[in-house]
C-alpha cells in the first residue's frame, strides 16, 4: 500500500493538471488573438412607479444641471408642411394674445395620444413586468403599451390610434421602443404627419431618480430629416396617480373653433 506521503502527492499532481487542463483554451484564445468573454450584460433597471416631468417647465429645474436634456428642437419640416405648421403656429399664437385661444383636444376631452402624452404634463406612472411596460399619463388617464420582445407589425396591419402600437426590448439598461400607427389628426407641437410616422424610443435612467426619454420621430412623407425631441422625469416616490374624468369640462369649441368657457351650471 502507498504511504500517506504518496496519496498526497499523486492528489496534488492530479489537481494541477486539472488546472492546467482548464488554462489550456484560455492560453490558446490569448495566442490566437481573440477577444476575451463579453462580461455580463447590464441588469434590466427598475422604471416602475410615479414620475413628473422634470426640466423645462417641470418642477425643480436647475440651470446647468446635467440630468435636464436641452431644449427641443422645432420640426424638421419639408416645404409645404412648414408653410402649414407655421401658419397653425401664427393663428394659436393671435388667438392666444386675443384672449380667445383656440380649441384643443382638451377642449374636446380627448386625450393628447402620442408622443405629447410622453411630455407629462401631469404626473405619469410605469409599470413594469417581464412580458409589458405599461405607461399611464394622469391628464385623461391616457394608458399605453409597450410589448417586449415581439416583432412590430406592417404600417397596414395596424389600425391607426392615439397611441399606436408600440413593440420594445431591453438593450442593457435602457428600454427601445418602436411605435406606428399614430391617427394622422394627432399631432405633436401642431406638427403635421402621415400614416408612416414612426416613433423611435430610447428609455433610460440618466441619475438615480432622473429618467429621459429619448424620442425620434422619422416620417418620410413631411420631414426632411428625423425629428429628436428629449423629454426627462423625476422619480415621485410617494405619489400616487390621482382620477382624472373629463365628464364635467367647462370648456367648449364654438362653431369658428375657439374655446369658450360655460358658466355657472352650463345646463
Amino acid at each position: 500500500m502507498k504511504s500517506s506521503s504518496a496519496w498526497r502527492a499523486a492528489a496534488i499532481g492530479a489537481a494541477l493538471a486539472a488546472i492546467v487542463a482548464a488554462a489550456a483554451p484560455l492560453r490558446a484564445r490569448a495566442q490566437r488573438g481573440a477577444a476575451p468573454e463579453a462580461k455580463p450584460a447590464a441588469a434590466v433597471p427598475d422604471i416602475s412607479g410615479s414620475w413628473e416631468r422634470y426640466g423645462g417647465f417641470g418642477r425643480g429645474a436647475r440651470a446647468n444641471d446635467p440630468t435636464i436634456p436641452p431644449p427641443n428642437p422645432p420640426p424638421p419640416l419639408k416645404g409645404e408642411y412648414l408653410k402649414e405648421w407655421q401658419a397653425r403656429v401664427q393663428a394659436a399664437r393671435d388667438a392666444d394674445a386675443k384672449g380667445t385661444p383656440l380649441a384643443s383636444n382638451a377642449t374636446y376631452c380627448l386625450p393628447e395620444g402620442m408622443p405629447a402624452m410622453m411630455g407629462a404634463t401631469f404626473p405619469i406612472e410605469f409599470l413594469q413586468s417581464r412580458v409589458q411596460v405599461t405607461i399611464i399619463e394622469e391628464a385623461f388617464t391616457q394608458v399605453r403599451r409597450i410589448l417586449l420582445d415581439r416583432p412590430q407589425k406592417s404600417f397596414d396591419e395596424v389600425e391607426p390610434s392615439f397611441y399606436g402600437r408600440s413593440v420594445g426590448h431591453w438593450e442593457g439598461d435602457t428600454l427601445v421602443a418602436d411605435t406606428i400607427g399614430i391617427k394622422e389628426d394627432i399631432r405633436f407641437q401642431n406638427a403635421p404627419h402621415s400614416k408612416q410616422l414612426r416613433l423611435m424610443e430610447r428609455i433610460h435612467l440618466v441619475s438615480p431618480d432622473v429618467m429621459w426619454d429619448q424620442l425620434t420621430m422619422e416620417d418620410p412623407v413631411t420631414l426632411e430629416k428625423p425629428w429628436t425631441v428629449t423629454f426627462a422625469y423625476r422619480r415621485m416616490p410617494n405619489y400616487t396617480l390621482l382620477e382624472y374624468v373629463c365628464e364635467d369640462n367647462r370648456e367648449y369649441a364654438d362653431d369658428k373653433g375657439f374655446q369658450r368657457t360655460r358658466i355657472g351650471s352650463g345646463k
